[in-house]
């Protein structure tokens, strides 16, 4: 049965909290708003210092990841084997691989100390040996550190996402070295958790280190992650990549899933704390300059409506309870689906806040959701700001490097800053990869 598609946001794509059950959105035709940025694979794999990513995939799917590479100034570190339909049809697509690949390094103007070979969708079709690839890509390039990633749109809905199966592809390159036990890595997300955090105070101020991979500047410097004797992931989709890597490493492991509940925060490092065999600490003081901001902001933006998105942060459900519960005016959350960590929460506001509205972002409903405001909405993220056309609004992703009760004293300053100040939404959103050096 063929559907009317410019209806515009139906009751299907946007309702109140109190009456939706889970999983939120029917899964169908979806719309992509051009709200670029969250990072994507091509940003993921840019990261590792001194590696080069090679695609063999066809000109259409190349178009998406070389424009990406092209705006972060990063074409110097890509490469494409482009395949063609015959390369299907004559059931040689590993010998095209393998030998497109080998072409490519040996006319790189420079040596990468590793390479990461993405196969895509066509691999899978064709029943590819893929194992075989990489062995005969290592064997022929052996000072060279070469890793199998896959670039599958086609495999979103069912197990990892893309971003997760990357995560722990890229930290397969990390091979166990001698333990530092005073060297922790903080592992898991893009952006990197703020230096000033309260996480990391803690962790420095019982003698350790802290490196994350933002940190690493050499080849060498992220291989050195290796020493350490904790990995600590703080971002869901790097959850399966790091505990892998810890097993493997036979390293202490620890989630610390990001939150802006009091209890929560406190009962993470609590246990923390009890892995670590550190002293307890006491989060009274933190507590307090949490509320004192809280406070602040109240005292500035009032009744200000404000609209939360789940690319800002991970936890969005979590964001809108806690500023709920201090009074404040927050109207909607732009979600798509509660991931597991976030049910609970789910749960209270739905008993709670039953007002509270839900819209999604990718359904198709929303391609022509426009609003216009004549008074100050504050967004908290891209999307919010997009959908609410807003250009007040808080401009961050994947958490912002928030965490614990000093983001939340940074998350009242950003939100302050967005009340005061305005920003060019249509320019903002659409760069990929925020944080990335852009050209456009």
């Amino acid at each position: 049965m063929l559907k009317n598609l410019r209806e515009k946001a139906p009751l299907s794509c946007i309702m109140r909290i109190g009456n939706s059950s889970l999983p939120l959105f029917k899964s169908e035709l979806e719309y992509n708003p051009p709200v670029h940025g969250t990072w994507n694979i091509v940003h993921i794999g840019m990261q590792i210092p001194e590696s080069h990513q090679i695609y063999v995939c066809s000109d259409n799917c190349m178009r998406g990841v070389v424009m990406t590479a092209a705006e972060m100034n990063c074409l110097d570190r890509f490469s494409q084997v482009v395949l063609k339909d015959h390369d299907l049809y004559d059931g040689n697509l590993e010998e095209v691989t393998i030998n497109g690949v080998i072409d490519i390094i040996n006319r790189l103007h420079y040596k990468p100390k590793a390479v990461l070979v993405f196969t895509v969708c066509l691999h899978h079709f064709m029943g590819s040996d893929l194992r075989r690839i990489g062995d005969e890509l290592n064997a022929h390039f052996p000072d060279i550190d070469i890793i199998m990633c896959l670039m599958d749109p086609i495999m979103q809905k069912e197990g990892l996402s893309p971003e997760a199966k990357l995560r722990d592809k890229e930290l397969q390159l990390i091979r166990p070295l001698d333990v530092n036990q005073q060297a922790v890595a903080l592992l898991g997300a893009d952006i990197p958790v703020d230096e000033s955090s309260d996480l990391i105070e803690l962790i420095k101020s019982n003698g350790c280190t802290v490196t994350q991979i933002a940190d690493c500047q050499t080849y060498d410097d992220f291989l050195a992650l290796g020493q350490s004797t904790l990995f600590i992931n703080y971002y869901l989709t790097g959850e399966y990549g790091v505990r892998r890597l810890s097993r493997r490493l036979h390293r202490s492991y620890f989630n610390l899933p990001s939150t802006f509940c009091y209890d929560s925060i406190d009962e993470s490092y609590q246990q923390l704390c009890e892995l670590m065999g550190w002293q307890q600490v006491d989060t009274s003081k933190l507590r307090n300059e949490a509320e004192k901001a809280l406070a602040h902001l109240k005292e500035v933006i009032g009744n200000t409506p404000i609209m939360i998105d789940y690319i800002a942060h991970p936890q969005p459900l979590s964001m809108a309870e806690l500023l709920l519960n201090h009074g404040f005016n927050v109207e909607c959350i732009y979600i798509d689906a509660v991931t597991a960590d976030e049910i609970e929460t789910y749960q209270r506001l739905k008993e709670r806040y039953p007002d509270l509205i839900l819209k999604a972002t990718i359904h198709v409903g929303m391609r022509y959701y426009y609003q216009h405001h004549d008074e100050i909405v504050i967004g908290i993220g891209q999307k919010a700001a997009f959908f609410e056309n807003t250009p007040h609004f808080v401009n961050i992703v994947e958490g912002g490097g928030l965490w614990g009760y000093k983001g939340i004293v940074k998350l009242c300053a950003l939100i302050e800053e967005a009340y005061y100040e305005e920003k060019d939404t249509a320019d903002i959103v659409v760069r990929k990869g925020l944080g990335c050096e852009s050209c456009l």
